[in-house]
């Protein structure tokens, strides 16, 4: 990638972060003290830190621009509760400090042509910030924060097919699993492909709906004990969870809260904001089981010539794919025809994340990148693997094989799920 298109979406990374801070009043960033979100003063900060550490002071061997920088923003040495306590510098002073860093670097990039070994570095500070910025949506919402206003969205283009409740079958055989070589930039959790063996199995066309959700709810889903696994029953007893956590009963209908706005139920758009715990019990109740990680995979990327994306090798556009924030929210589950997978799966890639029966785990011979902090600390039973993306997730993060994770109880993310046939 030439030094002029890294510049292009490092800029565009920062341009997408103020966004969504840029109308919050200073009562909105100050944020009460949660475990799922942070201050987002010191999000800003971190990305910015983050930046100037591996495309910046990793590559030129430059002190900080800030002397407090590592104290303020390390996220390996600073926990989430001191985030709190931290005498960090001032939404402006921030700002200030993000707008130096990414002057320095751009800079250097106009100086001189980046080598691919410089360019990954770079390529990994935009797709941090990428990902902060979708946490920083996922703030918003936990909030109740009006939508973002995010420049240069472009809507998808929905169509009007409505959702099939049915299956594909995907044949078994000999499988490739994980990236492979020649890509711009990897990350080491999805290094490298390796060979799967797998059976024929029958998935979902498309993730379940709010309709088919609410049907499980309808019928007691939440309250049967015989639905939940041990461990989700004690989560829905802890957390008291009668529905998913955005949704409102109304009478006979349901409501459901997106930001501050609070409508009916799209019954054809994918649920979203349900944990590991709900997609489990609900694929008890409907009789269905979730795919593992190889299997959405496969799915997603066909079996002969493997696949960047469902529909092939070309980027994800408007009309593929739902992503980069179109619409500040989800569209139809059997929208977007033309981003099938050659099995016929939809929206494999967009619109909610999906969760998966896979513990998060290094595929054979891993070896750790530079980030040591981004993979190995997580890797274990107690998180599980995300595939897809959503309408917040960058374009340019997303493919076949990029490894989301999160802890089973996280309902914040933007995450829905497909299911497969027992």
């Amino acid at each position: 990638m030439r030094s002029s298109d890294l510049i292009s979406m490092l800029t565009d990374a920062r341009r997408r972060t103020l966004d969504l801070i840029s109308d919050l009043t200073a009562d909105q960033m100050s944020v009460p003290r949660i475990d799922i979100v942070n201050p987002p003063v010191w999000e800003l900060g971190h990305v910015a830190w983050f930046q100037e550490k591996w495309a910046r002071r990793h590559l030129s061997g430059s002190d900080s621009i800030h002397p407090e920088a590592d104290a303020f923003w390390d996220s390996a040495s600073v926990t989430h509760d001191a985030r709190w306590e931290l005498p960090l510098p001032s939404r402006d002073e921030t700002t200030r400090y993000m707008q130096e860093v990414l002057e320095h670097v751009v800079e250097r990039l106009e100086r001189h042509e980046a080598t691919p070994e410089e360019a990954y570095f770079h390529w990994l500070a935009a797709m941090h910030e990428d990902m902060h910025g979708e946490a920083l949506a996922y703030t918003r919402q936990t909030l109740g924060y009006a939508a973002p206003k995010l420049t240069g969205a472009v809507s998808s283009v929905p169509g009007s097919e409505a959702a099939a409740d049915e299956d594909v079958l995907v044949p078994g055989g000999r499988y490739y699993l994980g990236a492979e070589p020649g890509e711009c930039f990897v990350f080491d959790n999805e290094k490298w492909a390796h060979p799967h063996a797998m059976r024929p199995f029958a998935i979902a066309r498309t993730s379940v709906t709010n309709g088919q959700f609410a049907a499980f709810v309808d019928d007691r889903g939440y309250h049967r004990e015989d639905l939940w696994s041990a461990e989700g029953w004690e989560w829905r007893n802890r957390s008291h969870a009668p529905a998913p956590v955005y949704w409102i009963a109304d009478g006979s209908r349901w409501l459901v809260r997106h930001f501050d706005q609070t409508t009916p139920l799209d019954p054809a758009s994918p649920v979203m904001h349900v944990n590991w715990y709900e997609a489990e019990a609900y694929c008890r109740w409907a009789k269905r089981r979730l795919p593992t990680e190889a299997e959405w995979e496969l799915a997603a990327t066909g079996m002969e010539s493997r696949r960047r994306f469902p529909w092939g090798a070309e980027p994800p556009t408007p009309v593929r794919a739902h992503l980069d924030g179109c619409t500040t929210g989800t569209i139809p589950a059997a929208a977007l025809p033309e981003g099938e997978s050659v099995f016929g799966c939809r929206q494999m890639i967009g619109n909610v994340w999906e969760w998966t029966a896979t513990d998060f785990l290094p595929y054979p011979g891993f070896v750790v990148d530079p980030y040591k902090e981004y993979s190995e600390p997580w890797f274990g039973s107690d998180r599980k693997v995300l595939r897809g993306g959503c309408w917040a997730t960058r374009a340019r993060l997303i493919s076949n094989t990029w490894r989301n994770y999160f802890t089973k109880d996280r309902r914040d993310i933007f995450a829905g799920f497909r299911t497969c046939a027992l």
